[in-house]
């Protein structure tokens, strides 16, 4: 996946690890970087979940690390998608992300069948990230 840079040069997708407050790692994190002119992007489909990760560690966290594929289905997708060497191909992911949604539609149905409300909630929050739909460029 790949877009233009404000430079003119294309932009691509990497999983990277940001670092926050010098202590915290979160891994596979989507950046567009720029061979260029060096800029680098939060993916913006994925940008409110880290942004909210980073609140939620305050300003002085402990030391640790994440998987931000763990709470964040674009992540996750996108980590599948290049484990399968797909990351580049748009219809792939296109097939990924409609692979996953009926999973998590199946889910949802038997979350609901238990009434469980907290697996209802976390499918509902996952449904929502996958539907914020990046543009392929």
């Amino acid at each position: 996946m790949q877009k233009r840079c404000h430079c003119g040069d294309i932009m691509k997708m990497k999983l990277r690890t940001v670092i926050y407050s010098g202590k915290v790692e979160i891994d596979n994190v989507p950046i567009y970087s720029c061979p260029s002119c060096s800029r680098s992007e939060v993916f913006p489909e994925v940008k409110p979940d880290l942004t909210g990760l980073i609140a939620q560690l305050g300003a002085k966290p402990d030391k640790q690390t994440f998987l931000f594929n763990e709470c964040n289905e674009w992540a996750d997708l996108l980590v599948e998608a290049k484990a399968e060497k797909q990351q580049t191909d748009p219809d792939a992911v296109e097939q990924l992300i409609e692979q996953r949604i009926n999973k998590l539609l199946d889910l949802y149905l038997l979350a609901q069948s238990l009434n469980d409300e907290a697996w209802i909630t976390d499918i509902n929050k996952r449904l929502e990230q996958i539907s914020r739909r990046p543009l392929f460029t």
